[in-house]
């Protein structure tokens, strides 16, 4: 009898714990934290065509097809004709590179983050994270394919193996969230980075195959982090997800702050300075350095539909302006696809929901 009201106390005592999660939503881990491990996995949602999930997007466009790339098993493909209906198209990278293994040994799996994707001396490379959620053990990787079209029999992806890797205590950087950037003179850069010290550019070998030699680096956007920190702490200056973009005689640094992930507790905004020069300094529309702390936000959450929106790109495409994101749903705190037209207002960018 005792071991049955044991039983029954432990059930109970289960049964209030659950009742304390909110209905619908997964628990995610802290900044530094794991996932529980055994956990089951909530039943993936269906695929929507008008309004699919997405996170950390990036486009392109080959022939009459837009190809979104985002955050997910194999960095996940969607394609569509018109930027209004989607259709799910595969991944890149299905299996986890060996390189990765070694590198991150406590890797599992081949979800890999935010990707960027650049048509560059006759081929695509793609550019992608390896990494835990909250520290900087990360890695980012690159391939390269002919095109982007499953059906051509040109379409392989070929591994090229690792750009840059961050280590604990030793980086106060961390490696992810790549972008790809050619300067005003031809150079390649990529511009990366979150939480620690903030957004890092590094300039790459003419082929992009690696950093090259000397290495020259800039931090162009930070936010200041607390002091004392531990520094495998991802800490408190909260940017990530950088993106050059060019427009006019204009380069424009759009990075997100505060907080991803979260659902509807997200509280993500995109904010931009600029430079005459792709490598910076970008100023905010106040003067305003981002290395020091600054930016112009041009778009956030609107409170009835997305409550938070963030990790974006932006593109030139068939004469329009687009800006491509992902924003958390208002509903339920679901990660959807946006896309918007970009405006300009005295060379700044305007975005409306």
């Amino acid at each position: 009898m005792k071991r049955l009201l044991i039983l029954a106390a432990l059930l109970l005592a289960g049964c209030a714990a659950t009742a304390q999660q909110p209905q619908g939503q997964r628990p995610r881990p802290q900044q530094g934290q794991q996932p529980p491990q055994g956990q089951q996995q909530p039943r993936r949602p269906m695929f929507d065509p008008t309004n699919p999930n997405a996170h950390d997007p990036v486009m392109a466009k080959e022939g009459d097809t837009y190809y979104v790339f985002t955050t997910g098993n194999g960095v996940t493909v969607m394609t569509s004709k018109d930027l209004k209906t989607w259709e799910p198209a595969g991944s890149c990278i299905p299996q986890c590179p060996a390189w990765i293994q070694e590198k991150l040994p406590n890797f599992r799996g081949n979800n890999f983050w935010a990707p960027d994707i650049i048509f560059y001396q006759g081929q695509w490379h793609l550019f992608y994270a390896a990494s835990a959620f909250g520290r900087n053990t990360s890695v980012i990787g690159h391939a390269t394919s002919p095109t982007l079209n499953p059906q051509s029999p040109d379409y392989k992806w070929t591994d090229r193996g690792c750009m840059i890797q961050s280590v604990p205590y030793r980086d106060m950087w961390n490696a992810i969230d790549a972008n790809i950037v050619i300067d005003e003179n031809g150079t390649p850069w990529m511009d990366f980075g979150s939480f620690w010290n903030g957004i890092m550019m590094v300039k790459l070998k003419d082929d992009l195959s690696g950093v090259a030699s000397p290495e020259e680096w800039r931090n162009p956007c930070r936010r200041e982090r607390s002091y004392g920190l531990d520094d495998a702490n991802a800490g408190d200056g909260a940017v990530e997800a950088p993106f050059v973009y060019k427009h006019g005689d204009w380069y424009y640094l759009f990075v997100s702050f505060d907080a991803c992930c979260r659902g509807l507790q997200s509280t993500y905004n995109i904010v931009v300075g600029r430079s005459k020069s792709a490598i910076g300094p970008f100023l905010d529309m106040d003067g305003k350095d981002m290395a020091i702390g600054g930016g112009t936000c041009v778009m956030k959450g609107n409170g009835t539909d997305y409550v938070a929106v963030g990790h974006c790109a932006a593109y030139t495409i068939d004469g329009k302006d687009l800006l491509v994101t992902h924003a958390y749903q208002a509903t339920d705190g679901a990660s959807k696809l946006v896309v918007r037209e970009i405006k300009w207002q005295d060379d700044w960018p305007v975005l409306e929901w």
